[in-house]
């Protein structure tokens, strides 16, 4: 949402000709109050997260993520640069399989189960559950285009608890809820969404369990309704949509940036273990993480303090383009918000 609308941190094309002849991995310890996240050369699409040893040629552009276009200016770390010292070594890991349950349907499901498939790992499992006119057929064609997941589908009503208490929802690592807006007005599909996230809520809570819901919503007021109960879920409207067109608008080269941040190809998005980057148990700056962030060939440029997770306040803990100067203590819960190729 911050990247996306017009209030706190947006992203900007800026020309600083004081960084060309400089190594992409080098730049990004140049700017103190903007993240460097991408070069975008005089002719071609932006390349984000490029290759470290990339070198900023002449006429290429930047992309910053920051406050306001005038915030971005060259700034130097100070001297002895980042504490090398509490950079934590990367650690081999092997992807384990994920499990996910999608409840509800509507036209827009096939292609969110075959676009979830892209980032799973093999051998992991989807389960949809789902009551409606045609879904078995549909549910037969995604089976045979999935590479990763083994499909299994339920025809049932999952607004009932006995039903979701049945599906043992706490088992699964993701939960979707799909709104039945083929089917239902906007407000009676919604209230089935709502009914739905408020019998999770309760099952998380009941079975000390954590796994992370994503819920479908169509009017604002019910997203702001639902939003407001909890702050650890992830409602999806059609504002998104409408402050991505706003985007756009105002820059039209950016289509090129979110085709890729959105799209499995290239660079997205990830919320990691601090404990990943930096030595836990003591303050660090943020020159640090982007050090070790660059380190895995990755763009750091926030982080998320789970002590402030449920605090509107405080944006529930996320910080966009901090300070690099500013020390901060993670803890093991806490999250590095990267540009990483996978």
């Amino acid at each position: 949402m911050e990247l996306l609308d017009f209030g706190g941190n947006e992203i900007y094309f800026f020309e600083e000709p004081s960084v060309t002849g400089t190594q992409f991995g080098e730049a990004l310890h140049a700017f103190r109050d903007a993240s460097l996240i991408s070069i975008a050369p005089a002719e071609g699409r932006p390349l984000i997260n490029p290759p470290m040893d990339r070198t900023i040629g002449v006429g290429d552009q930047l992309l910053f993520i920051a406050l306001d276009d005038d915030t971005i200016r060259r700034s130097d770390p100070p001297p002895g640069g980042p504490a090398l010292d509490r950079v934590a070594l990367p650690a081999a890991t092997t992807p384990r399989p994920e499990n996910t349950l999608v409840l509800g349907w509507n036209w827009r499901t096939p292609g969110v189960l075959l676009e979830l498939d892209r980032y799973v790992p093999g051998g992991s499992g989807l389960t949809v559950a789902a009551t409606g006119p045609s879904i078995q057929e549909q549910v037969d064609a995604v089976r045979q285009a999935l590479t990763n997941q083994s499909l299994t589908f339920q025809a049932t009503d999952t607004t009932d608890r006995r039903v979701l208490d049945a599906l043992t929802v706490e088992q699964y690592d993701h939960v979707l809820i799909l709104s039945y807006s083929d089917v239902l007005d906007e407000q009676r599909a919604d209230a089935k969404t709502l009914i739905t996230l408020l019998h999770l809520r309760d099952i998380a809570a009941r079975s000390n369990k954590s796994f992370s819901i994503v819920s479908e919503m169509l009017d604002l007021r019910n997203r702001n309704l639902a939003k407001a109960t909890r702050a650890d879920d992830f409602i999806v409207s059609d504002k998104l949509v409408s402050l991505t067109m706003s985007q756009l608008a105002e820059n039209p080269r950016l289509d090129a940036v979110f085709d890729e941040l959105f799209n499995v190809e290239g660079s997205e998005v990830y919320l990691r273990p601090a404990g990943d980057y930096v030595q836990l148990g003591g303050p660090v700056d943020f020159y640090t993480v982007v050090e070790a962030a660059r380190q895995r060939d990755e763009v750091a440029f926030g982080y998320r303090l789970m002590a402030a997770g449920d605090d509107p306040a405080q944006v529930y803990g996320v910080v966009l383009n901090p300070d690099k100067g500013a020390a901060v203590e993670f803890v093991a819960e806490d999250r590095i918000v990267v540009l990483a190729a996978d």
